[in-house]
């Protein structure tokens, strides 16, 4: 079973985190980057700042940027992307890190679950 999972980057590292990936297209406010325990940042699977500015965080519109962020995935760039994290996961546990506040309503979360389902 692939062990994906997501969490806020400000957190400490969990000796379960395997690989630890920011899925954040900016580098998180206040975070040097050597206290970021990061093995890896994939800007290239964030959405698009259209997109992101369109969805604010707003839970209520978290089915609709689900969808549409499904759509982007399939850009060649970000699909290249995402079959890198399929690869991590097969290989070990992976850790998708944000910085956002609200984990359950973010792109970490919803790529965690999205590397859970089998292909």
């Amino acid at each position: 079973m692939t062990t994906v999972r997501a969490r806020r980057v400000y957190e400490a590292p969990d000796a379960a985190d395997g690989r630890r990936v920011l899925v954040d297209r900016l580098w998180p406010r206040g975070l040097a980057k050597a206290a970021a325990h990061i093995d890896e940042w994939l800007k290239a699977i964030a959405p698009s700042d259209e997109l992101r500015v369109w969805y604010g965080h707003d839970p209520a519109k978290f089915g609709e940027f689900r969808r549409r962020y499904g759509d982007e995935l399939r850009d060649p760039e970000r699909a290249a992307a995402l079959a890198h994290l399929r690869e991590l996961a097969a290989a070990g546990p992976v850790t998708l890190l944000t910085a956002t506040r609200d984990l359950e309503h973010s792109q970490a979360a919803d790529l965690a679950e999205r590397l859970q389902r089998p292909t």
